[in-house]
């Protein structure tokens, strides 16, 4: 089975997708290793902590001082630059951090830890829809 779930993102940071994927899964009643794999590159997939908002503030911060845009600086050997300072730094994040992720699903229940979310981590300054395939196989 597969589908696509599309998130708007308005700017660089973490945005929990569980509740989507989690309901479709559910629908499905199967159980079997779900795939989650976006089709961009310039964001990432995470399965990070949903409890406490400060984890995704912490995640986004360490990863704008590790790879900062290309305006700083420090950045500055980098040639890829006409789509905008935070373009080819988003290139790098994305190379960094998965672009898929694989979900064990026993009888329509995601097998996720108690504090576990899936997140879409959006390294783009601008807003945009991105688009993740998931597939359920059996």
């Amino acid at each position: 089975m597969q589908t696509e779930f599309q998130i708007s993102t308005r700017g660089p940071g973490l945005y929990e997708f569980t509740r989507d994927v989690t309901r479709w899964v559910l629908q499905t009643e199967r159980t079997g290793l779900l795939t989650l794999f976006v089709r961009h590159t310039s964001c990432s997939l995470l399965i990070q902590e949903n409890a406490d908002p400060e984890v995704q503030t912490d995640l986004q911060n360490f990863f704008h001082r590790l790879v900062p845009p290309t305006s700083d600086p420090s950045m500055g050997y980098l040639t890829h630059t006409y789509e905008g300072p935070d373009d080819m730094p988003a290139h790098i994040k994305a190379a960094m951090m998965p672009v898929s992720l694989s979900i064990p699903v026993a009888n329509g229940q995601l097998a996720l830890g108690t504090w576990q979310g899936i997140y879409l981590f959006e390294h783009r300054n601008a807003p945009h829809t991105r688009g993740v395939t998931a597939h359920l196989g059996a």
